[in-house]
This record gives structure tokens, C-alpha cells and sequence, in this order.
């Protein structure tokens, strides 16, 4: 059974023009979408987990929109496009984005631009280059099963199945996985597993995720605190956390991520992981993979008593 989700008319108040003086005012923009997800589930059963939820992403077009000015609508279109592709499960996409009143003698209607695309498969070059921190630290890891948290596409879950690990990795992006094991399938991985899990489903009670099954937790730019509770009880005696991710000076300073909440504050690292023998911590102006952009993250591997 194939379906498409229809989202039209999301309105944004942006700032975009070729001239410093378009940039400078709010005008009207219109956005539609046509899209594609894994929510066969849904029409049984009934539940949002098991589809997308429009708000949400109304939400995050408006963010994008409204959040810094840009020269062209074809540019605003094309993060828009990326950011959805990375943070929900969509298979493909089309998108309609247009001025409603442009600035534009004889033009009674509206000029946009439209884009279909269809999810980006994993690149080759992306698994070849994991997070410097966890190249860095491998050697610190003890051997046995891993749990990645928020794997996506699985950069760090692939490198560290080359290396003799059995990995699990979770994420809500069903698509994402999907795409990482026909990867780890092609390449002859087959220590990786993967679980499609929403672990934002219930602040109060965050999913279990077992207890003393883990050698190695690792999390990499995902933050949702209540689950570190979950984290700890899962992980073995002896057992390994590694995590990294974003610092309150990247939100301030490169407007990434949007939202403040997803940031931790100075040393708050520290604090989550309490009770945790700290192996190494570092908060700083860190280098991406493979010359990817620089973030201010905050880094800390810690060892299970």
C-alpha cells in the first residue's frame, strides 16, 4: 500500500531577497508538501508513533523560515528539504515554496520553486570518517555490545562493527535504519541490529532499555534528558558511555541547533553522568568528520563502577 501525506498552505513570515533591503523585511511565504513515510501501521493502528506528526513539522519549517534571512528561495527551499530528510522518517519529498506578493512589476500571482527528492542513501565517504572523539578513544572501549543511541544513517555504528563490536542501534527514523542495513548487508557487516524505537514517547517514562545489557552506550548530537536514567540502568559494571553533543555556544553563536533545550549548559555533562568514574571531559570548539563544520560540543567518557 503506498500513501502521500498533503501539507498546504504553511504560512512564514521570512526574510528573503536578493536585495539587502528585502532581507531586512518580514514578507509572506507559503510552503506545500507531498510526502512519503513508513505509517502503513497507522491506518490500523491508530497511533501517532506510528506515522509523522504534521505539527511538528509545520513547526520545523517555521523555525528554518523565520530563523535567518536568505538571498534565495531556492536555498530556503533546499534546508528545508535536508532538515526534514534528517530528522523525520521521510522516503521522498515534494515541496512547493513561494512568494505570495514578490516585489515584481506585472506579476499578479506568486513565484516559488518546486523540489522533489527522494532520502540520500548513505555515502561511502560518511562511513569512512566516524566522530574523531569516538577514533580517538576506541581503544578505551571494552569489547562486547554496543548500544547507539540515535544511530541515524549509523557513521559510528558501521566503524565500530569493523572493529569487532556488535552493535545495536536505535532511532525512530525507520527509514534511516532501513538504509543502514542494506548498508552494513553490502559491506558484510553483520554484527549491526537495528530497533526503531521513539524514546520521546513519555517524559515520565522514557523505554526501557534493559538492564546491565550494554558494554558500550554511545550518543552522539542527541540530547533528551530524561532517558540518561535508562542509560546508566542499561549499561554493564565496567561498561563504557561515550557522548557528545552540542554545547549552549553553538546555539548562540552558529544558530545550530534552533532550539536552546537541545544544548547543554556548561559541565551540565558532568552532572547527568554522576555517579559515573569520569575516563576523560572536554568542552570546546571541536573539528567535525572529515572537515566537516566545527561545533562547540561537550565530550565525556565515563566508566560504570
Amino acid at each position: 500500500m503506498t500513501s502521500s501525506i498533503v501539507v498546504k498552505g504553511i504560512q512564514l513570515s521570512a526574510r528573503c531577497g536578493v536585495t539587502e533591503t528585502e532581507r531586512l523585511q518580514h514578507q509572506p511565504i507559503l510552503v506545500d508538501l507531498i510526502f512519503r513515510c513508513p505509517n502503513h501501521s497507522a491506518f490500523q493502528s491508530d497511533q501517532l508513533s506510528d506515522t509523522v506528526d504534521y505539527g511538528t513539522i509545520t513547526q520545523r519549517i517555521q523555525d528554518i523560515g523565520e530563523g535567518q534571512a536568505f538571498s534565495l528561495i531556492e536555498t530556503l527551499a533546499e534546508r528545508i528539504c535536508h532538515t526534514l530528510f534528517h530528522e523525520f522518517p521521510i522516503t521522498r519529498l515534494k515541496i512547493w515554496v513561494r512568494k505570495i506578493r514578490p516585489p515584481l512589476n506585472r506579476i499578479k500571482g506568486s513565484v516559488g520553486v518546486q523540489l522533489i527528492r527522494s532520502r540520500p542513501t548513505i555515502a561511502s565517504t560518511d562511513l569512512l570518517h566516524p566522530s574523531p572523539f569516538l577514533v580517538d578513544h576506541i581503544s578505551r572501549l571494552p569489547h562486547g555490545r554496543v548500544l547507539d543511541v540515535a544511530t541515524g544513517q549509523g557513521r559510528q555504528a558501521m566503524y565500530l562493527a569493523s572493529k569487532g563490536f556488535a552493535v545495536h542501534g536505535i532511532d525512530r527514523d525507520a527509514a534511516a535504519l532501513h538504509e543502514l542495513q542494506a548498508q552494513a548487508q553490502k559491506t558484510g557487516l553483520s554484527s549491526i541490529t537495528t530497533e526503531s524505537i521513539d524514546l520521546e514517547v513519555n517524559p515520565q517514562h522514557p523505554p526501557d532499555l534493559g538492564t546491565a545489557v550494554y558494554d558500550v552506550i554511545i550518543v552522539f548530537f542527541y540530547l533528551y534528558r530524561p532517558l540518561f536514567p535508562q542509560l546508566l540502568h542499561a549499561l554493564k559494571p565496567g561498561g563504557v558511555i561515550m557522548y557528545e553533543t552540542f554545547l549552549l555556544d553553538n546555539h548562540l553563536h552558529r544558530q545550530h541547533p534552533r532550539r536552546k533545550e537541545f544544548c547543554l549548559e556548561a559541565n551540565e555533562l558532568l552532572t547527568l553522568l554522576q555517579g559515573l568514574r569520569i575516563l576523560h571531559y572536554d568542552e570546546g570548539d571541536h573539528e567535525g568528520s572529515s572537515g566537516r563544520v566545527r561545533s562547540f560540543t561537550a565530550r565525556a567518557l565515563a566508566r560504570k563502577a
